[in-house]
């Protein structure tokens, strides 16, 4: 009885030696410089797991508040507050061959929105549908925001388990979750600065 007592209280006592170390590691790397980003655990919600949480950070930049810059090589896209800060969100990129730069403006905004997949992709994969309409199942996900007359979007989705990955076709998507918060900030109009 005694030896059950103390085998459970040095169980106890390693699992609360564990969480501190777990703490301390997040203090110690509050804006993942050495950790590359990658989670010490999974955030979860309704539409999956964020395999790279939202975080306010310094962040110098000439551009105004309001305005988006996406780093295509840290794959993060920071919105930005004024005053040295920016939200900054994990996202996934272009594959190789299909990343950009460049300047673009949020020229329109949509909730679950439809997807025609452009003339280029349907040539490269011909077994996609024509249209699928918005919803849970759609690869734009939740929420998307189209730059100017460009192809490309920053928009939601349904695979949060490929944001930090370089898989899309030029597109930058969030996890759903993020891309609604993000979407409530944005304005249409708003100036977005892709850097590779």
């Amino acid at each position: 009885m005694l030896l059950q007592f103390s085998h459970r209280a040095v169980v106890a006592a390693s699992l609360v030696l564990m969480m501190g170390s777990l703490s301390s590691a997040q203090t110690r790397d509050p804006e993942e410089r050495y950790s590359g980003g990658a989670p010490l655990s999974k955030k979860f919600s309704l539409f999956g797991y964020s395999p790279v949480s939202k975080a306010t950070v310094n962040f110098e930049t000439t551009e105004k508040p309001g305005s988006i810059v996406v780093n295509t090589k840290e794959r993060r896209l920071y919105y930005v507050l004024g005053e040295g800060r920016a939200l900054r969100y994990g996202i996934g990129v272009g594959r190789p061959g299909f990343t950009w730069s460049g300047v673009r403006t949020v020229t329109e905004k949509k909730e679950w929105p439809g997807w025609t997949p452009p003339a280029q992709m349907l040539k490269r994969r011909p077994d996609l549908p024509r249209y699928m309409p918005g919803g849970p199942e759609n690869p734009l996900g939740a929420r998307a925001m189209y730059l100017g007359s460009t192809l490309y979007r920053i928009h939601g989705s349904n695979e949060p388990e490929s944001i930090g990955q370089a898989v899309s076709s030029g597109c930058f998507r969030l996890t759903n979750d993020d891309v609604k918060d993000l979407y409530d900030r944005v304005k249409v109009g708003a100036r977005v600065v892709i850097m590779q």
